[in-house]
């Protein structure tokens, strides 16, 4: 891979943002997962719902949707995009003491919503380490990725 390929900088190797007024709006569809690991106990003590600070999971789900909405705020050169749909989902895993967050994005645009969901997904599992820190800061986020996405002139990939 050459450093031409890298569509983020310009022909004198400075960052820009990619032009997209060229391309056609059409269905974008993303979806990124990763998990979050910890004690038995903390995840006792959220699919019970009984941490101090209340429903973790439901929190998490929303700071997810926020932070979906927010990504161009965050990563510097992402276009801002209007979501059409926002989808968080969570499994428990007791035997691996995890919880995965799966976000579906998608949009009708000229740019993907990979971001969103990578973002989303982030965000979540963050809001998940916060909300419960106070009982055990060993957690650990891994897997973060993105699954599959579709539309737009690259077509469909899927992770392999």
């Amino acid at each position: 891979m050459s450093a031409d390929s890298l569509t983020h900088f310009n022909s004198q190797g400075q960052a820009h943002m990619v032009d997209v007024g060229g391309k056609a709006e059409s269905l974008r569809q993303a979806q990124a997962s990763g998990s979050i690991v910890m004690q038995a106990a903390t995840l006792q003590l959220i699919s019970e719902g009984s941490a101090s600070k209340g429903d973790v999971l439901g929190v998490a789900r929303i700071a997810a949707i926020q932070a979906s909405k927010r990504t161009a705020e965050l990563i510097p050169l992402c276009h801002p995009i209007p979501l059409t749909r926002v989808s968080v989902d969570f499994d428990l895993d007791r035997a691996g003491n995890a919880i995965t967050c799966r976000v579906t994005t998608e949009c009708l645009a000229r740019t993907g919503v990979e971001m969103e969901a990578l973002c989303a997904v982030s965000v979540a599992l963050l809001t998940i380490y916060d909300m419960c820190k106070a009982v055990d800061r060993g957690m650990r986020i891994e897997g973060v990725r993105l699954l599959t996405k579709s539309g737009g002139r690259s077509g469909t990939w899927t992770a392999g």
